[in-house]
């Protein structure tokens, strides 16, 4: 915490060793943490690349004995699924609403003006990408740091050049040190940072003690090896640490609403593709065989040694050394599958387009199901027209999953929006209400079309749970007064066919 002049490089899982800081951890204040989940961890993040080497790697012997290292192609879904996600979950639509105007002021700023704490730390932009990797790693965090504060006896506390930024953290950075019924009380959050050009290991723990959080930072060098930490100095401004004095976290857990099946109690979630790696690898070997058949799919023209010449060299020449990729030389005699004896044979390999593309877009629904989006999200049948009801039938899996996952992403946001505030009201002294009433809303016009949500609030104008007036002023656009105008000019037979 206070004025920082580093760079986080967090989420590099192939810099940051975990394993070093959870050893650190442990011998130096007695903890028993294992490392071994981070493995998962990294294997879900080599997906989400979309480069995992233990399979996306093979050798290959050709004609010679030769062995050739090859690479499997790859359609990089773990990372559209995520994408997907995050645009459906997190997205420009999603609404935050607090009850109190100056807290409204302070976090969200004005709609047509920049400003508030939210608009000053990117967090829509950065918040979408959290979610992205969260459904990746199985857990993200927003993390509260402060810019220019200082200790005051036992007390933090700011002044008006004091700020608020929010650190965006996937699972390989957070190490979780007390759970209590599944969720994360006691924190260490691990980072690389680039501090005036040195690299520096930084962690910061948050700590629940009976008269609330203390929150430490310490920087550390890795040893060449590194499988050491050497403590280093601070950064100017810095604090070593500092109490809270309240309960409030300064942090807040996102992941995604699916039951850990690998280890259900270590605070960590999990990925929403971690029981889909299967599908993944299908997904892949379908593509890459597409792929491989148009590549090995050149036309193939066989010549007698009789019609070749040699160079200088004793190298072979084709005819046309233009297209000369497309001949093979053969010996004295080629029989095509007439009985015929030719001197030239001319061969063209089936690219097997259809039954290729059938065998990609089933892994894809295989995928799809599997990470929660059901089995039509993946389609490559754009000529096909179907009903909007039939549409929407398709989509109940999704529609189902995603009213779960924003239970999660509810309760994370809801959680920041309260901790922002009292940081506000606390250490940086602004007239904000650290209890102000916070909403969220999201965005549900992906997953529930409009023609359907209008058909159910004419049946529940039918069955009395709605008014007719409320019915015009959503979708006729007219204000409450001249809705009920309408209503009254209404005869029985109007929109809803009689009935008050």
């Amino acid at each position: 915490m206070g004025t920082l002049h580093e760079k986080t490089t967090s989420g590099r899982g192939e810099k940051l060793n975990i394993t070093t800081v959870i050893n650190y951890l442990n011998k130096e204040r007695g903890y028993n943490i294992s490392a071994d989940y981070y493995d998962n961890i990294i294997v879900w993040w080599d997906w989400w690349k979309g480069y995992y080497k233990p399979f996306h790697s093979f050798k290959e012997i050709v004609g010679d004995g030769t062995v050739i290292d090859r690479k499997l192609y790859t359609l990089k879904m773990a990372k559209k699924v995520c994408e997907d996600w995050a645009s459906i979950l997190l997205n420009e639509k999603t609404e935050i609403i607090i009850d109190d105007k100056s807290s409204s002021l302070f976090v969200l700023g004005k709609e047509e003006e920049a400003g508030g704490v939210l608009n000053d730390n990117l967090f829509w932009t950065k918040a979408n990408e959290l979610v992205e990797k969260a459904f990746y790693s199985g857990t993200g965090a927003f993390v509260l740091r402060f810019n220019k504060v200082k200790l005051l006896g036992n007390k933090v506390t700011g002044d008006s050049n004091s700020s608020i930024r929010i650190e965006y953290l996937p699972a390989i950075n957070i190490i979780p040190l007390t759970v209590k019924q599944g969720q994360i009380i006691d924190v260490a959050f691990v980072s690389e940072v680039l501090n005036r050009g040195e690299k520096f290991i930084y962690i910061e723990t948050h700590i629940l003690e009976s008269d609330g959080y203390v929150i430490t930072n310490q920087y550390f060098k890795e040893d060449a090896s590194g499988e050491s930490l050497t403590e280093c100095s601070l950064p100017e401004g810095m604090l070593k640490s500092f109490r809270t004095g309240e309960n409030v976290p300064l942090f807040s857990i996102i992941k995604p609403n699916i039951v850990n099946n690998i280890d259900e109690y270590i605070g960590l979630g999990t990925s929403v593709y971690a029981n889909a790696i299967d599908n993944l690898e299908g997904v892949d070997l379908a593509y890459n065989n597409f792929n491989r058949d148009f590549k090995l799919g050149g036309k193939k023209v066989f010549l007698n040694e009789s019609l070749t010449q040699r160079d200088s060299e004793g190298k072979v020449i084709t005819p046309d050394d233009v297209a000369q990729q497309l001949f093979v030389r053969f010996g004295d005699e080629f029989i095509d599958k007439d009985g015929k004896n030719n001197l030239i044979h001319e061969f063209n390999p089936s690219l097997r387009v259809a039954e290729n593309k059938d065998g990609i877009q089933g892994q894809l629904d295989y995928l799809s199901f599997k990470c929660g989006l059901g089995t039509k999200h993946y389609q490559f049948n754009a000529g096909n027209i179907v009903t909007a009801t039939q549409y929407m039938g398709d989509k109940q899996e999704l529609i189902q999953n995603a009213s779960k996952h924003y239970i999660n992403i509810k309760d994370a946001l809801k959680s920041l929006v309260c901790s922002i505030l009292w940081v506000g009201k606390t250490i940086l002294n602004q007239p904000v209400n650290p209890d102000a009433l916070v909403t969220i809303t999201f965005d549900d016009s992906y997953v529930i079309d409009k023609e359907s949500e209008r058909i159910r609030d004419q049946q529940e104008v039918r069955d009395g749970l709605k008014q007719k007036w409320e019915y015009r002023v959503k979708w006729y656009g007219e204000d409450e007064e001249k809705a009920k105008e309408m209503v009254v000019q209404e005869s029985n037979d109007g929109l809803f066919g009689g009935g008050e």
